[in-house]
């Protein structure tokens, strides 16, 4: 297996232009494909993830005009109509399976899903649930609840309520809502999504309302626990969109300001981000690091030594992962709580986490749904396993500046979501 040793590190400093954000760039793809009419994107990931489903939507029979050194897509948009046989390999690509899973299933054909080893490791049965009581055919090829799926012609019927839980992952609800306009009757009968547990990543399904307004349906939310697609609601295309910069990816960068001087100032995402993971330097603020705001940037650097204490980080779940390495740095333990999702995402993140944290020397206490860590007493190099999961690599590059050499095994992971990460790593870090 490949690895990469990262020498110990003394200081951060610089600015580093984030990709396009993983989340949006394969909401909007799909989004443009559904659509009526012809959209311009710009600043599309060019990742492992936006590969799946781009190579999706092509075997769907979208016209998708890709320029990857531009990091645009020109998307055909079928107006819901798309190929009604295909079988699709989405990889461990989550932001792909769940949506195609229900907007293929709403609209009925003769479909196979599957994904690598993880993805069928990963639970589905909450989406499947909810797409029968719509009434669409979706068959489990293997184990009851999880990936890989076999889908039928019956497609789904628009109107009544919907209840689908929302405490495993954000992405089912996601997902049905992209899905509902396509079902029959839609032009007639509006339907209602009822959340039936509390709803963790609340801010993803906001992201996921806010782009399908821009493309032209407006999610009714009477309630923070009620998702209404009124009745007649059609994709259009808006024409052009850009792609926010990626904030989850941002963490890691606002993360080493804060532990290595700074300041280090990411370009993409800001104050005005519709993503909920900007929320990440507000963490790092009230830890005690400095942080000013633009409309499309963040800027962080160290002040007082990082406080620890409890973070709930229902609504940061992914860029959590960067608090826990953080939390090597702070002067007292720090415990994440509500990130029971991590058990379901790349790998299983919190059994991940701790035993790698523990080779560094921090003390590590975890249960169901959190973390606590505490700093090392004495620093220790390691050999960090990754798990094939983009962010282990990518948080875990942070603890080089420990005073120990790190090396992350199978670098290459990043690929996923950041191919260019250690290089942009690199550009703003200086060694000891």
């Amino acid at each position: 297996m490949n690895a990469l040793t990262l020498s110990p590190l003394a200081h951060a400093e610089g600015a580093v232009t984030l990709p396009g954000s993983k989340s949006i760039s394969n909401r909007c793809l799909l989004l443009a494909a559904l659509a009526h009419g012809t959209t311009r994107l710009a600043n599309v990931l060019n990742a492992d993830d936006t590969a799946r489903m781009l190579d999706a939507l092509q075997r769907l029979g979208v016209p998708v005009e890709h320029d990857a050194a531009r990091a645009t897509c020109i998307v055909h948009g079928s107006g819901g109509v798309v190929e009604r046989r295909a079988t699709l390999d989405l990889g461990n690509a989550g932001t792909a399976f769940r949506p195609l899973t229900a907007v293929l299933a709403v609209a009925g054909g003769d479909y196979e899903l599957s994904g690598v080893a993880r993805m069928l490791e990963r639970p589905i049965g909450d989406l499947v649930d909810a797409l029968r009581r719509c009434g669409a055919d979706v068959r489990y090829l293997g184990r009851e609840g999880f990936p890989p799926l076999a889908i039928g012609e019956r497609g789904a019927n628009a109107g009544g309520h919907v209840p689908i839980r929302g405490d495993v992952s954000s992405q089912f609800l996601s997902a049905l809502l992209m899905a509902l306009p396509l079902a029959r009757g839609a032009a007639e009968r509006s339907t209602t999504i009822d959340v039936v547990t509390p709803l963790i990543s609340r801010p993803y399904v906001d992201i996921t309302t806010t782009l399908m307004r821009g493309f032209g349906v407006d999610v009714e939310t009477p309630d923070e626990r009620t998702f209404r697609i009124p009745a007649g609601a059609q994709y259009k295309s808006p024409g052009a969109f850009r792609v926010e910069g990626d904030a989850s990816a941002a963490s890691y960068f606002l993360a080493a300001g804060a532990i290595g001087g700074g300041p280090v100032r990411i370009i993409g995402a800001g104050r005005d981000s519709i993503q909920g993971d900007v929320a990440f330097a507000d963490v790092l603020a009230k830890q005690g690091a400095e942080v000013r705001f633009g409309s499309d940037w963040i800027e962080a650097r160290g002040g007082a030594r990082l406080r620890g204490g409890v973070i709930d980080c229902i609504a940061i779940p992914d860029a959590a992962m960067t608090l826990a390495v953080v939390a090597l740095f702070a002067s007292t333990p720090t415990r994440l709580t509500r990130i029971g999702s991590w058990r379901v995402k790349e790998t299983d993140r919190i059994a991940a986490m701790s035993d790698e944290l523990r080779k560094l020397g921090a003390g590590v206490a975890h249960g169901d749904d959190w973390i606590e860590i505490t700093p090392p007493a004495a620093w220790q190099s390691a050999e960090i396993d990754t798990y094939d999961d983009h962010r282990m690599a990518m948080c875990f590059s942070l603890a080089a500046f420990g005073g120990i050499s790190v090396t992350i095994r199978d670098p290459d992971c990043v690929r996923k979501t950041f191919p260019d990460y250690f290089a942009s790593f690199r550009s703003i870090t200086q060694s000891g």
